[in-house]
């Protein structure tokens, strides 16, 4: 049987929900904030999930003000 391969790249509004448990409007305005990082490919915007986790976990590793 075929392993199955994880994807490199989520659509905006899966990224959000899958992360940060956002919706479509906010996954698209947080991306635009620059909250959520995005490559575009042509007119299609995408969220690399390395990056993605990378920035959670500098988040995670942050001490609140």
């Amino acid at each position: 049987m075929a392993e199955k391969v994880k994807p490199r790249t989520m659509s905006v509004p899966d990224a959000a929900w899958e992360y940060l448990g956002l919706g479509k409007q906010a996954a698209y305005r947080a991306a635009k904030e620059g909250f959520i990082p995005t490559i575009r490919i042509g007119k299609l915007l995408r969220v690399p999930v390395k990056l993605m986790e990378e920035m959670l976990e500098r988040a995670g590793g942050e001490k609140a003000a």
